[in-house]
């Protein structure tokens, strides 16, 4: 351990209006980026099984293709593990203009990607190909984004600052959804092989993603990199290896098996409520039309983009813990009759209920990501935080899809994310009544 192990907190002077929007607007352009790109492919999961698998099975393929979503997230703590390294190395700011590069590329290759009926099977190989370098990119991004706006942040203001991410990262999935509900009425099996427009459109989506990545990498690439980590590379303080030193502490062992259980709770959160909806509302059970399903997920998504900066803003207040503990248990209570609006098949009904849990999920979505900034030092804070939260979401998120489209069709009982909701729910309420709320103290630098 380094002299500055004992040094001090960093104390920030106030950030002015000008500072703050583009210390934002870095952070957030590429956690939209990021998850436009990574949503894109769940909206798109059923017209994805047209193209890249072989006709006859569209059961199997849709699980195929899940499978691959999955698969991806099991790459997210090695993207996590490399880039946290790296980002505890040489900076921040350097590893965000990376992994924006990274998933616009992957994004924009699914897109350009010839289908079942031209290559074979070679085409779903290089559909999860893509998929893979879509989930190491994210695995550097959620952590690296969110201590890059954390440590930039003035003291009592962290929580409303990253919660602008949080909203950046809805706000990509409502323009997935609203790019897909466009896309449509090309997006059936008659449109792709009608040969025109039809056989093309499924790709705009993907193609997207390359004058977003553009963008992106400008702003990224103009910023500088946060104060804290600036100081410490001034102090010679940073670690030679950041994710071992972690291991080695029991402090940080403890607190990386905080980052993998208190998000439990995005698994029946973000991947099934918003991820994996569309889909589970046009199944065989409901039959909502492509477009009905999209709409209820759009209509969701903008109810949580509203509710998330007030989330943000009481935990700076009330502290972390209580805001992710009220939401918990709003979950636990309103999960199974939330999703029985949605059954219902009245889209009046399904919107009502999909809205009440995006509420109820704002409490968690707006304040996990700080929570866990706050479990770490400086000097290991983007390596333990990025390892800890991705495998929770490769073990607990990214299975989920898959898990409810097996389950559903197993048991025919459409109720299993609603139970997945309230399991997840009091995952996440045990394991965070465990924390020491850091709310109200300075960022560690060690």
């Amino acid at each position: 351990m380094t002299a500055s192990t004992n040094a001090a907190p960093v104390q920030h002077e106030r950030l002015t209006s000008r500072q703050t929007r583009k210390v934002v607007t870095a952070g957030c352009v590429g956690i939209f980026v990021e998850l436009y790109d990574n949503g894109i492919f769940a909206f798109m999961a059923g017209t994805l099984a047209l193209v890249f698998l072989a006709p006859g099975n569209p059961d199997n393929a849709l699980l195929f293709v899940f499978a691959g979503y999955a698969v991806s997230f099991f790459v997210r703590p090695l993207g996590a593990v490399v880039c946290g390294y790296l980002g505890d190395r040489i900076g921040r700011q350097k590893l965000l203009v990376f992994v924006i590069l990274l998933i616009s590329v992957a994004t924009a290759g699914i897109g350009l990607l010839p289908p079942y009926a031209a290559i074979g099977i070679a085409a779903p190989i290089l559909l999860v190909l893509m998929r893979l370098l879509q989930g190491f990119s994210v695995g550097g991004e959620a952590a690296g984004a969110m201590t890059f706006l954390a440590e930039h942040a003035p003291e009592g203001k962290r929580g409303i600052i990253t919660s602008y991410a949080q909203i950046a990262s809805f706000a990509a999935l409502l323009t997935g959804t609203l790019v897909a509900y466009s896309m449509s009425p090309w997006l059936t099996q008659a449109a792709i092989d009608g040969g025109g427009f039809g056989s093309f459109a499924w790709r705009i989506p993907f193609l997207v993603a390359i004058p977003m990545g553009i963008i992106g990498w400008y702003i990224r690439k103009a910023i500088s990199d946060t104060p804290n980590f600036e100081k410490l590379k001034e102090e010679g303080g940073l670690s030679k290896n950041p994710l071992k030193e972690a291991f080695q502490s029991k402090e940080h062992r403890r607190a990386m098996l905080l980052a993998l259980f208190i998000p439990l709770m995005n698994g029946s959160g973000y991947y099934v409520l918003f991820s994996y909806m569309p889909t589970f509302l046009k199944g065989k059970q409901l039959n909502f039309t492509i477009g009905e399903a999209l709409l209820v997920t759009a209509c969701s998504l903008v109810v949580i983009c509203i509710a998330i900066p007030f989330m943000g803003a009481l935990s700076d207040r009330v502290g972390r813990k209580k805001v992710i503990a009220g939401s918990a248990i709003a979950m636990a209570v309103l999960g199974i009759p939330s999703y029985a609006l949605i059954a219902t098949g009245e889209m009046g009904l399904a919107i009502l209920g999909a809205s009440i849990m995006a509420v109820v999920f704002a409490g968690h979505t707006a304040v996990i990501h700080i929570l866990i900034v706050e479990l770490f030092p400086t000097r290991v804070r983007y390596s333990a935080y990025g390892l800890g939260y991705n495998i929770s979401s490769a073990l607990f998120g990214g299975t989920a899809p898959l898990l409810m489209t097996w389950l559903i069709g197993s048991t025919g009982n459409i109720y299993m994310p609603a139970f997945y909701a309230v399991v997840t729910a009091l995952g996440t309420l045990i394991a965070v009544s465990t924390v020491k709320d850091r709310a109200h103290e300075p960022l560690r630098d060690a």
